[in-house]
């Protein structure tokens, strides 16, 4: 274990060194934001770091830009779902608005709903949502969303099963 560790921290190593810069560059062209484009160069090689086991890379740029874009795509689906809870936010009367602490965490449980949900079809997403967000029915969510009661109940059944395997997985 502890020798697949060392070798995955000198795999990483040396793809940084050798590719940070051009990583870096890929993504500022990319995103036009240096700072971001640095979070997310960040945050590729910390994925990597992450792993189990090294990996034997034949392509080193072709590698980093499989998940450099995943990476990126979880920026801009974050991106989405924060613009849409703001959205809410500012409908909401100023009496009514959580704290900025509140926000925080609401934001981040979206987030962490979203991954676990992530590959779901969208229904099953929206149903799952309305049921445990919304609290509605099984009757309600089937007339909201235009399906069957027993779609729903499958659609349910699916997510709660992601759900749970994600969850055990971490």
């Amino acid at each position: 274990m502890w020798a697949a560790k060392l070798v995955l921290q000198q795999e990483v190593h040396a793809l940084y060194s050798n590719h940070h810069g051009w990583l870096y560059s890929w993504l500022r062209k990319k995103l036009g934001c240096s700072h971001r484009a640095a979070d997310l160069a960040h945050d590729t090689f910390v994925r990597l770091l992450a792993r189990e086991e090294p990996v034997a890379i034949q392509e080193p740029r072709a590698f980093l830009t499989t998940v450099a874009q995943r990476v990126l795509a979880n920026h801009w689906r974050r991106e989405q779902i924060e613009r849409a809870y703001l959205d809410v936010l500012a409908q909401m009367p100023e009496a009514l608005a959580p704290s900025p602490e509140e926000r925080a965490i609401l934001l981040r449980t979206l987030v962490e709903i979203d991954n676990l949900l992530d590959g779901l079809p969208a229904l099953a997403k929206r149903a799952f949502l309305h049921a445990q967000l919304d609290d509605m029915t099984y009757a309600e969510i089937a007339v909201e969303l235009g399906i069957s009661i027993s779609t729903v109940k499958r659609h349910l059944v699916r997510a709660g099963t992601q759900c749970y395997f994600a969850l055990m997985a971490d």
